[in-house]
């Protein structure tokens, strides 16, 4: 069965669109996810589904937050394998240690992506020997 990683955008930041990461599991397993695990209190997390449409799942997620919860953010789904690939591809080679300073963006599509083509020469590290590569 296909594994999946969810981003919520902007979420337990503050006051205002608060996702406690219990109803967010319990919102996954009742869209038909299984092996849900979430991280701390990101909005971020991994789960399995039969289903293999990553954008089918985040606006399902989506719709399901805004109902529940009452919370309108954007949601990114990526399958694991392009979560993988994105980490594989990464151009920058930094010590383990730095990890913490690692930013990775990632878009539900295409368009969501080319919006984000002014940031490039800001995300380039003046080492780095390729470009960013904006991942939809």
């Amino acid at each position: 069965m296909p594994q999946f990683v969810a981003l919520l955008r902007g979420v337990n930041v503050g006051k205002g669109n608060r996702v406690p990461m219990a109803a967010f599991r319990d919102l996954l397993v009742a869209q038909g996810c299984s092996a849900v695990t979430t991280l701390l209190n990101s909005g971020n997390a991994v789960f399995r589904s039969a289903s293999r449409s990553a954008a089918g799942h985040a606006g399902a997620i989506g719709a399901g937050l805004r109902e529940t919860l009452g919370v309108d953010v954007v949601v990114v789904v990526k399958s694991s394998l392009e979560f993988s690939a994105a980490a594989a591809e990464n151009p920058l080679a930094f010590p383990e240690s730095h990890c913490s300073r690692l930013l990775v963006a990632f878009a539900q599509s295409d368009a969501a992506a080319q919006r984000l083509t002014a940031l490039r020469k800001r995300l380039a590290a003046p080492s780095c020997p390729t470009e960013p590569k904006l991942i939809s």
